[in-house]
């Protein structure tokens, strides 16, 4: 095969895991993106990668949660006033995916992009040195009253269900598993068997690192249009100029949707925008990713800083960073770890690419030859990128994937 025998848009580690796999099975493979591979979105997140990540966001009886989130200026979600009517047909569709006879194929679908995340991730990141950028560990849902806590509810039946060990425990148990949380936590669920990233934007440049390495290349520049061929092949525009390419892999986030639009493709893919602060020598650590499980958001340690990330912003793609956000964030980690070091701070801003459903888009998209989406991972890009690459490798191959794509085609609305 010849140099951009596929070319992927897009160097979130969901283009990067998708060129990785492509490499393996003997593709040149050219990235393209305007900002350096994995920095962007795929560096913000709060480092879980789970397989257990089998719950929609979009569950029955979550519209009764939502007007209390919106009020709180300290809530997991916000909504810019005057972007509320654009986002009311999408927020419609959402609540509706979260109906009974929805949800199940949801999870089934959610658990086959990410029941292997933890080994597809050590199997890219071998031969590289570090391997140590992904820990084992716990996810601790934590409560302040423990009468709130049931093992029954539908989200951790839908984990036990596929295999996650699950296991409650008290105060005193939680303290001294994580003495750096408030004692105001009475219990705490505890789900094992996955891992975390200590350095989510680290592992986007090793695994780009280790794609040159296998012979791929590497370009920075904006994106700014797609067009098919005659032939098959395709066509897309940079600042830079008009390059062509046999075969397309668009794995742009929430700017695919945008590309695609020119060519009749009309995906509800919304721009959530999220937020974390990270707090350098935080003075306390944890051992696992913990989720307040009132305030709906998660603290991390990572490589010299603890990372607090959860909020959910609608306001469009250009509006401009809201400072209350992150204030919130801070106040909120400062009431979770008591002797947090707050003095030394970094923030990040970036847009998730969110569907209803909460399924990416993936495969081949009806009527366009040698056109393959992979976007659309909203909150579970980081955990559900490897098996993401694979299918796209295989369906670049013209190989069958040993999963029913049909929950993420990307003509499915």
């Amino acid at each position: 095969m010849t140099a951009s025998d596929v070319t992927v848009l897009g160097a979130g580690l969901v283009g990067i895991c998708s060129a990785l796999s492509l490499a393996e099975k003997g593709f040149c493979v050219h990235m393209v993106d305007r900002d350096a591979p994995g920095q962007a979105t795929s560096a913000g997140n709060a480092g879980i990668i789970s397989p257990w990540s089998v719950v929609p966001q979009s569950m029955p009886g979550i519209w009764k949660k939502v007007p209390g989130w919106l009020l709180d200026p300290q809530g997991p979600v916000s909504i810019k006033p005057s972007y509320l009517p654009r986002v009311a047909a999408w927020g419609l569709r959402f609540l509706y995916e979260g109906r009974q006879e929805h949800i199940q194929p949801i999870s089934d679908a959610m658990y086959a992009l990410n029941h292997d995340c933890v080994e597809l991730y050590r199997h890219h990141l071998a031969g590289t040195g570090h391997d140590h950028l992904l820990q084992d560990s716990w996810y601790v849902h934590a409560f302040r009253d423990a009468s709130q806590v049931n093992l029954l509810s539908p989200d951790y039946a839908m984990r036990k269900a596929v295999g996650a060990e699950i296991e409650q425990i008290g105060a005193s148990e939680l303290r001294e598993l994580e003495p750096a949380l408030t004692h105001d936590f009475e219990a705490a669920v505890l789900i094992k068997g996955q891992a975390r990233a200590v350095s989510p934007g680290k592992i986007g440049e090793v695994l780009a690192e280790k794609l040159l390495a296998m012979g791929g290349t590497i370009e920075r520049a904006k994106v700014l249009k797609i067009s098919p061929q005659e032939d098959g092949s395709w066509t897309y525009v940079t600042e830079q100029g008009e390059h062509s390419t046999p075969k397309l892999v668009l794995s742009m986030g929430v700017w695919s949707a945008e590309l695609l639009k020119p060519l009749g493709i009309k995906i509800p893919m919304e721009a959530e925008r999220g937020y974390h602060v990270a707090f350098d020598n935080p003075g306390v650590s944890l051992a696992n990713s913990v989720m307040d499980m009132d305030m709906k958001f998660v603290a991390s340690s990572m490589e010299e800083a603890i990372r607090v990330a959860g909020t959910a912003e609608f306001a469009g793609l250009d509006a401009p960073i809201n400072q209350k956000r992150l204030d919130a964030l801070v106040a909120l980690a400062s009431k979770l770890l008591p002797d947090l070091n707050t003095t030394q701070i970094s923030t990040w801003s970036g847009q998730r690419p969110s569907l209803p459903d909460s399924l990416p888009c993936i495969g081949q998209i009806d009527g366009f030859q040698n056109l393959i989406g992979a976007f659309g991972h909203s909150h579970y890009g980081l955990m559900m990128a490897p098996k993401t690459g694979r299918l796209v490798a295989d369906l670049v191959a013209g190989l069958t994937p040993n999963i029913d794509m049909s929950p993420y085609r990307v003509t499915r609305y």
